[in-house]
């Protein structure tokens, strides 16, 4: 997107340094990750840094507002309500459609937001890599106002904290198979956290622990959550003692009720220029005339699973439960990255931290998605090249 720092690296690309960074990713980590990573990180020059910075900026304090968690308490299910909920999020995502507004300059648009942790690790890791193997300008950083050494530490401090970090655990479902299990080596390998899936915790009283590769029992003080109970319901397979919704002696680094709080549900609750206008489907008066300007979608639903977008009146009126739907303008990707062949559409992830004892939630790093097809995912890119999972490199 930035004209000059694209130019610099089409022209010095080879196929030879791109094999060359996916070999040194895969040797490091003895893994290959299942979801594709592109040919090229992604430069973007001030103005849309700009813009995106503003945009985190206005949503969040929305999110930071003392009426937000009164607004969203519908979000939360009986069935997956988890005690000991924290003041606010610790982790907070916001996926940005990279568009043009009517003067035809670089807009971002919001697709969604996410109480959840994302890449955080990985993300690092991947620019060293992209700097390693291209040529990236030292006047770009995929950090916001701080060095890796910095990011790490402020990671190490909001994840294990004065915990030992053996009695850290990052929870997943069977994390061996899962798509992101790249981030959780990373997260090992800089944190020395423990990986666990949920049915190797075990149960003692109101405590936990785990059992660790010498047979010795490991007390979990720290629970880094990854687990997304939209999978956990498809996962009857799953045994365990551990209940999510049962009161334990631990703390929750990312509390599982925010990823229902900052999701789609929150979506109507934003008004400004960067998010398209949404409504939640129950409260809809009329239904637009020009639906093909806008994408129905469920609010609980596991990686874009249930949205349908080509929507008709029909697809409205057959909703079983409307109170679970939103309708959203479309966002309308422009193809602003050049290659070799077809320019690619982005969408940007902007990754936020919001540390207890701070005033605000503040931007610390991203993620950039590319793609060549109708939406952004790995269905709509197949056998495609120069898409996939990348990297934002902001013009400093």
């Amino acid at each position: 997107m930035q004209p000059d720092a694209r130019k610099r690296f089409n022209t010095s690309f080879t196929v030879d340094k791109y094999q060359a960074l996916l070999d040194d990713v895969y040797r490091r980590y003895d893994h290959k990750p299942n979801f594709r990573i592109a040919e090229t990180p992604v430069f973007i020059g001030h103005d849309l840094k700009e813009r995106l910075f503003d945009a985190c900026h206005q949503i969040s304090s929305v999110i930071g507002q003392k009426d937000f968690k009164a607004k969203t308490e519908l979000s939360l299910q009986d069935s997956y309500l988890v005690p000991g909920e924290d003041e606010h999020t610790t982790f907070l995502q916001m996926d940005f459609g990279i568009c043009r507004d009517g003067d035809g300059n670089l807009h971002p648009k919001l697709i969604e937001a996410q109480g959840f942790p994302s890449l955080y690790l990985y993300q690092d890791m991947i620019a060293h890599m992209y700097r390693r193997h291209f040529d990236v300008a030292e006047t770009y950083s995929h950090l916001a106002g701080m060095s890796s050494e910095a990011y790490i530490e402020l990671l190490r401090n909001i994840i294990v904290g004065d915990c030992n970090p053996e009695n850290v655990i990052l929870l997943e479902i069977a994390p061996v198979f899962q798509t992101t299990r790249i981030d959780f080596l990373c997260t090992e390998e800089k944190l020395h956290v423990k990986t666990l899936c949920i049915s190797d915790l075990k149960v003692a009283g109101r405590s936990l622990y785990y059992i660790n590769d010498d047979g010795r029992k490991i007390p979990v003080h720290r629970i880094y959550n990854r687990v997304i109970f939209d999978e956990l319901i498809q996962r009857p397979d799953i045994k365990t003692d551990f209940l999510f919704t049962s009161e334990w002696d631990v703390e929750w680094v990312g509390h599982p009720n925010w990823f229902f709080r900052i999701s789609k549900f929150a979506l109507p609750l934003f008004n400004n220029d960067y998010v398209p206008k949404t409504w939640f489907l129950k409260d809809l008066n009329q239904i637009p005339d020009d639906l093909e300007n806008y994408v129905l979608k469920p609010m609980f639903s596991f990686s874009g699973s249930g949205v349908i977008f080509h929507v008709n009146r029909d697809a409205i009126e057959k909703t079983n439960n409307p109170a679970n739907y939103i309708l959203q303008e479309k966002v309308k990707y422009e193809a602003v990255i050049s290659t070799p062949n077809e320019p690619v559409k982005c969408e940007v992830r902007m990754l936020l931290l919001w540390p207890k004892g701070t005033e605000k939630p503040f931007v610390v790093n991203n993620l950039a998605r590319l793609s060549k097809g109708e939406m952004i995912g790995v269905k709509f890119n197949k056998d495609k090249d120069w898409v996939g999972g990348s990297i934002g490199f902001f013009e400093e």
